[in-house]
């Protein structure tokens, strides 16, 4: 017989605070992403960088290589010590890593703040993500999620919209979006101290008498074919969305577009997300057929960086292409990557599989981007068929073994799985 935990003490609107609370992580990855795509072309006429170094830039910062190292580590500490205690402190550390980005005032100084960003970014996603999805009502959890995901596009947009100020200032402006994302750090470290631990993973505590789980039970067959379904489904995804968030403002400066377009444009497809996230992932992903959903999120990223491959990086061709992959990201495979890779997994091991998950496709993503800067430069309409085939395997592996979660408990999942 499947119990059910009670989802949340006290009043009906703690688990949304709780959810945005723990969701700002969201805000905070994508908008140290965004900022460094800023300052990036900034930072290469100041310092003469190569375009090997600024693939190095990207494979090491909050988007890639040490996002993947810190969830790796963090998502096995959450399952040994609770989600609090990560969640709670990793913001000082994020802070920390800031300041270098702050007064950066040689290459290396960039490096290492995006190393320690990135670090805490990725310790707080599988503590964030886990909570999230414990403390959901189960007809609720896609809607959550959903609200996690309205933070992360939000990022990108005050940044971006920021930017389009401050750019004219040179990197001192640009300077003032890694304050604000060091001043919303401390904030949350403060505000965070008020949230409880997860029900779900006291309640395993409790049960088990402190004992928890190893990697060993991570890697079992059952988990493992968990783990490599994310990881391609997501993944190959995130191959695009990597190039996307972090080489997109400075291609449009590379390309000689309008000045405007490298901080509008981008703005723009994470504003369309937000729509797309708001009035399709929130009101759907709890109710119809997930499968489907995910498959004509995949069909029209395909056919909007297909657009790019084949007309070019113009500016009508690069709008146009915006506009559909903002509508289709918006219930695309990072949304459902955050809600399965919770679904998929035990809580006594949930956030060591989702850091495992998130630690493959962020370190993929960075080895990938060494080489996205000269790829670009040399021949661009290769670099769009590659991201396009990336698209394609996405779409493909994500339908065919898309589950269908949507409406039941969490231990319902756990049940059905070890039944099966």
């Amino acid at each position: 017989m499947t119990t059910t935990v009670p989802h949340a003490k006290g009043t009906q609107d703690e688990p949304w605070r709780n959810t945005v609370l723990a969701g700002l992580a969201n805000y905070i990855d994508a908008g140290s992403i965004v900022s460094g795509s800023v300052a990036l072309a900034l930072w290469k006429e100041q310092y003469n960088l190569s375009d090997n170094f600024i693939g190095l830039i990207g494979a090491f910062s909050a988007n890639a290589i040490s996002a993947g190292v810190g969830a790796l580590i963090g998502g096995r500490l959450c399952d040994l010590f609770g989600r609090k205690t990560i969640y709670q402190y990793d913001m000082l550390f994020y802070a920390f890593g800031m300041i270098f980005l702050i007064f950066a005032a040689a290459p290396w100084m960039i490096i290492t703040g995006f190393l320690l960003v990135g670090l805490a970014v990725g310790a707080d996603i599988p503590a964030s993500w886990s909570l999230i999805a414990e403390q959901a009502p189960d007809d609720a959890r896609g809607a959550h999620s959903g609200v996690a995901q309205i933070l992360w596009y939000l990022g990108p947009v005050a940044v971006l919209v920021a930017g389009y100020f401050l750019t004219p200032f040179g990197i001192s402006g640009v300077r003032w979006l890694f304050i604000h994302l060091a001043v919303l750090a401390l904030g949350l470290t403060f505000l965070r101290s008020r949230m409880k631990e997860s029900e779900r993973w006291e309640e395993l505590q409790a049960s088990t008498g402190g004992k928890t789980s190893g990697w060993s039970d991570v890697l079992t067959l059952r988990h493992l074919g968990a783990v490599l379904y994310l990881v391609t489904m997501y993944g190959m995804w995130n191959l695009w969305a990597g190039y996307n968030g972090f080489f997109t403002p400075y291609l449009i400066k590379q390309n000689n577009l309008p000045e405007w377009a490298a901080t509008v444009v981008p703005a723009s497809y994470f504003f369309i997300g937000m729509l797309s996230i708001w009035f399709v992932f929130m009101r759907l992903s709890d109710r119809v057929n997930q499968r489907s959903l995910f498959a004509l999120s995949a069909l029209l990223h395909v056919i909007g960086m297909a657009l790019l491959a084949i007309f070019g990086f113009t500016l009508k061709v690069v709008i146009i292409h915006i506009v559909i992959m903002g509508v289709a990201g918006g219930f695309g495979a990072q949304s459902f990557f955050q809600l399965w890779s919770a679904e998929m997994f035990p809580t006594a091991i949930r956030s060591t599989a989702q850091g495992l998950a998130f630690a493959i496709v962020r370190i993929g993503l960075g080895i990938w981007s060494l080489a996205v800067p000269s790829l670009a430069a040399s021949n661009f309409t290769e670099l769009a068929w590659i991201l396009t085939a990336f698209l394609v395997i996405s779409g493909v592996v994500g339908t065919i073994w898309a589950p269908r979660n949507e409406g039941k408990s969490l231990e319902q999942l756990a049940a059905e799985r070890q039944g099966s």
